[in-house]
Parts: C-alpha cells; sequence; structure tokens
C-alpha cells in the first residue's frame, strides 16, 4: 500500500477552524460568537486552569501536599523570580496577580501544542496573544498614571537634557517605542513561536506518516522524520515554559519603567 501526497496548504490542517465541519453557534447573533475549534480549545485549556486552582486552594493547608504544593511552588517561582526580582518586595506583591495570570495564562495555553487531541496552541493565532499583550499594556499605563498622574505621558517620552532640536526626533520615537511598539512585540513574538511551532510539527507527523505508508526505499526515513518530531516535541516543552516566562518577565518590566518614569 502507498501513500498519497497531498500538498501542504493553509487550511484546516495548520490552522484549525472548524469543529465537525462547521462553526458552532455561527447561525447566533450573524455569527459573532461562533466558536471554532481553536477557540473551544481556548475555552476547555482556561476550564482547566481555573479549576485546577480551585481546587488547590479550596482548603488550603498550612503544610501544603499534593496539588497546593504544586501550586504553590509555581506562584512563589513568579513572585520570587518574577515579580520581586523586576519590582521589588512592595510592587512585586501588588502587580503579583497580573504577573501570575499573565504567565499561567500563557504557560497553559502554550502547552496545548503537544497535547494529543488539542494539538495547536491557543497562542498561534493572533486573539490571544493580543488580549494578552492589551492587558500588560493597560497594566503599566495603569502604574504610571497612579504614580506620576497625567505627567507619566511626559516622563515616558521626553528625554531631559536633550537639545530642544532633537526632541522633534526623539518624542516621536520615545512615543512609538513606548506605547505602540511594546504591546505588538508581546503578541507578536508569542504568536510567532507556536505558529511555527505548529507547523513544523505538522510537517515533521505528516511526512513521517506519507513515508512510512510507501513500503519502498523511502519508508526507512520515515524513522528519521519520526525521531525528528519527537524532538522537536521535546523542544517545544523549553519553549511553552519560556514563552510563558519572557512574556511574564516583560509585562513586570514594562510596569517598572512605568514606575520609574521619571528616571528615564
Amino acid at each position: 500500500m502507498k501513500g498519497t501526497f497531498h500538498a501542504p496548504e493553509l487550511g484546516p490542517e495548520f490552522f484549525p477552524g472548524h469543529t465537525f465541519g462547521q462553526f458552532i453557534g455561527e447561525d447566533f447573533a450573524g455569527g459573532w460568537f461562533a466558536l471554532d475549534r481553536i477557540m473551544l480549545v481556548r475555552l476547555f485549556v482556561a476550564a482547566i486552569l481555573v479549576l485546577l486552582f480551585v481546587i488547590a486552594f479550596r482548603k488550603p493547608q498550612l503544610v501544603p501536599k499534593g496539588l497546593q504544593n504544586f501550586a504553590e511552588m509555581g506562584v512563589d517561582f513568579v513572585r520570587v523570580h518574577i515579580a520581586e526580582d523586576v519590582l521589588g518586595k512592595k510592587d512585586g506583591k501588588r502587580f503579583l496577580p497580573v504577573i501570575a495570570t499573565i504567565f499561567f495564562t500563557v504557560l497553559f495555553m502554550n502547552a496545548a501544542t503537544i497535547i494529543p487531541g488539542l494539538n495547536i496552541s491557543p497562542n498561534s493565532r493572533i486573539g490571544m496573544p493580543l488580549v494578552l499583550a492589551v492587558g500588560a499594556y493597560i497594566t503599566m499605563i495603569y502604574a504610571g498614571v497612579q504614580r506620576y498622574g497625567a505627567a507619566y505621558f511626559k516622563h515616558s517620552v521626553v528625554i531631559p537634557g536633550l537639545p530642544p532640536a532633537l526632541h522633534f526626533l526623539v518624542v516621536p520615537i520615545e512615543i512609538f517605542s513606548t506605547f505602540i511598539l511594546r504591546p505588538i512585540t508581546l503578541a507578536l513574538r508569542l504568536m510567532a513561536n507556536f505558529l511555527a511551532g505548529h507547523i513544523i510539527l505538522v510537517l515533521l507527523y505528516s511526512a513521517t506518516n506519507f513515508l512510512f505508508w510507501q513500503l519502498n526505499a523511502w519508508t526507512a526515513v520515515s524513522g528519521l522524520t519520526l525521531i525528528a518530531a519527537i524532538l522537536f516535541t521535546l523542544y517545544e516543552l523549553l519553549i511553552i515554559f519560556l514563552q510563558a516566562y519572557i512574556f511574564a518577565l516583560l509585562t513586570a518590566v514594562y510596569i517598572e519603567l512605568s514606575l520609574h518614569a521619571d528616571a528615564h
């Protein structure tokens, strides 16, 4: 039995968008609330995340064990190695809920990319990374405005000590880099990593399936593509954590920059 080759296309295999061949609820409210496959994965992963933390901290024990111990280790990692390292103890504790929420949301959404049956990260499409980036952006501005009032925007874009003529060049650059580029890069970095990872995994496993069923000399090559797919899956485990860490860390850094905008 020989396999048949289907040229890759930017369709459902790479960007799953339908459930059982159609959107769920596409006839309701003109399709505004229709749910496709990737949206269902988002809701499923979010429900699992919330459920795990509810169970972990439902009846907290003085000496944690089991799921509570695991959850506390995760929260302590974010608190010590991200929030307090960047913001200090006082502000780290203050902004920990936002930073921890972002970290665990990104982490769990990323993990879906290697879970059989899900097979794609909800962060591989721009919607979820954009929501997370907007949340970080609002928190950044809130931190600055609360400390400096409206003067925060001036502190953020005007560099003291520059010759007046240079402000015409520097201020637009600072406005673009601070208030436009930061949320865009947060969202695009996360999306691009998991979109690329998803496509590579699909290609490797598709190649393995195709080559194996050739039942000729090409069958042996399927072993190589399978090994490559397994190794890349292990690499994705690192990326899953690393991207969550980077997103939360940059959120903390942007908050810290807002809190000390006058020290531009």
